[in-house]
């Protein structure tokens, strides 16, 4: 081989590079530029033959445009709508995923969200800890038994699955939509499937989203959708910060429509300062404050996890540098 291979690794991923280097290290250069903004990527990225990115910025035509050398772009994790998959198509790119990293984390964060919103945890601890209201489970009432009780999943993919399967051993009766799951994917995981999402959201006690932010699942909760969630219901969200609209969020909490929400993502990560979610998610004496869990995109992190993002991520940098069809493309 007359030359180095270089492989530029966006943000996130900071040195020592340990693992990409173990992988690649006798094949290519590997750097961390560590980016926060797309605009840091200009001149550091152009004689790149593999891109790694994961979720601190968003890559677009135009960064994509000054690619001279690149074979494919990794998106390292389950979700690609930060990176321009059409731009990477036009100039005969593969865009890859990784979409297996964290689907148990997602899973278990989405189930951990749902059991300490519907059985007070997060309520009683929230309130009780500034010393509001009198020391006894009367303050979350009526608290019902999960089993039995409807659990909603938007999206039956990986994680979506995996939530599946556990909410089943909680004795859920778990119920799915997904427009674009095979049929006999109900079958296999023993649950139920319904057709519309208004089905869904009509017979719901909690509802849980697992589905990538596309333009139809952009603000695929909003004030229309929340309204046909039955009132004292809960959501999550450890999707996409899109799928979800904020502020229809805070108005149904504010109303008591919501039950409780627990939202792992939002749109702009992290959010400013004085954004209406957070002023009210800070406020003691806002509705909202005792109902709403959040988290910073954190469901799918764990020590393993982050390991196999890292180790997949680059296994299918080198599988592309060394000639072989990529795995896992999205474009």
């Amino acid at each position: 081989m007359s030359s180095r291979f270089k492989v530029a690794i966006t943000d996130f991923v900071a040195e020592p590079l340990d693992v990409e280097r173990r992988i690649l290290g006798d094949l290519a250069d590997v750097t961390a530029l560590g980016a926060k903004h797309e605009d840091e990527l200009v001149g550091r990225i152009e004689d790149a033959d593999a891109v790694m990115v994961y979720h601190f910025l968003k890559v677009t035509e135009a960064t994509i445009a000054r690619l001279r050398n690149c074979k494919v772009i990794i998106r390292c994790g389950a979700g690609f709508d930060n990176v321009d998959g059409t731009a990477c198509r036009t100039r005969g790119i593969a865009l890859c995923n990784v979409p297996d990293y964290g689907s148990e984390e997602v899973a278990d964060s989405a189930l951990g969200m749902a059991l300490s919103l519907m059985r007070g945890i997060h309520f009683l601890n929230s309130r009780l800890r500034r010393g509001h209201g009198a020391w006894t489970y009367e303050q979350f009432k009526p608290v019902h038994r999960l089993r039995g009780r409807t659990f909603g999943i938007v999206g039956i993919g990986r994680i979506g699955t995996a939530a599946a399967l556990r909410a089943r051993a909680f004795g859920f009766d778990v119920v799915f939509h997904d427009p674009y799951a095979p049929d006999g994917r109900e079958k296999a995981l023993g649950v139920r499937r319904v057709e519309t999402l208004g089905e869904l959201l009509a017979q719901s006690d909690v509802v849980s989203l697992h589905c990538p932010l596309t333009p139809e699942t952009h603000h695929l909760m909003n004030r229309d959708t929340i309204a046909q969630m039955r009132p004292g219901t809960f959501l999550v969200n450890t999707a996409r910060g899109g799928v979800v609209e904020p502020l229809a969020v805070l108005d149904a909490l504010a109303r008591g429509h919501l039950g409780g929400a627990g939202l792992d993502v939002l749109e702009q990560e992290p959010p400013v300062e004085d954004h209406p979610l957070l002023l009210a998610w800070r406020d003691p004496q806002h509705p909202a404050h005792d109902r709403l869990i959040l988290n910073p995109h954190a469901a799918f992190y764990c020590e393993e996890g982050l390991n196999d993002m890292r180790v997949k991520g680059s296994e299918n940098v080198r599988r592309v540098l060394l000639g072989n069809a990529p795995r896992n493309v999205v474009n």
